[in-house]
């Protein structure tokens, strides 16, 4: 079973995103800050970060980025109702990233997932 990293600071976000990713056959671990999302990197593999942008104590382009230092192969999609921010060059977010824009649905969710994940 793929792991996938959620970090997301909106609750009702976060349990609909996990519902439907587990639905779907991933096993999710879920944050609500950057910083708890990074400590836990730290301490196990996950085939995919999908993490919001902004959030407190550590925003989602940090975590990406020190998630890209810790684990070069590890995916990275970002969820945001700011994408100009993440596709900014000057953003230093890992270029291979994926960035899904709020709002969507969460089947077009699982669908990206599924794509980044099998790339």
């Amino acid at each position: 079973m793929q792991k996938i990293l959620l970090a997301e600071d909106d609750n009702d976000m976060r349990r609909f995103l996990v519902k439907a990713l587990e639905a779907a056959g991933y096993e999710v671990i879920s944050f609500d800050n950057g910083l708890s999302a990074y400590n836990r990197l730290r301490e196990e593999p996950f085939e995919l970060l999908l993490t919001d942008i902004v959030m407190p104590e550590m925003d989602g382009i940090e975590l990406a980025r020190r998630a890209s230092e810790l684990d070069p192969d590890i995916k990275i999609m970002f969820i945001t109702g700011f994408a100009a921010v993440a596709l900014n060059p000057d953003s230093q977010a890992p270029r291979n990233a994926k960035v899904l824009s709020k709002p969507f649905h969460l089947r077009d969710l699982v669908n990206e997932v599924s794509k980044v994940l099998a790339a």
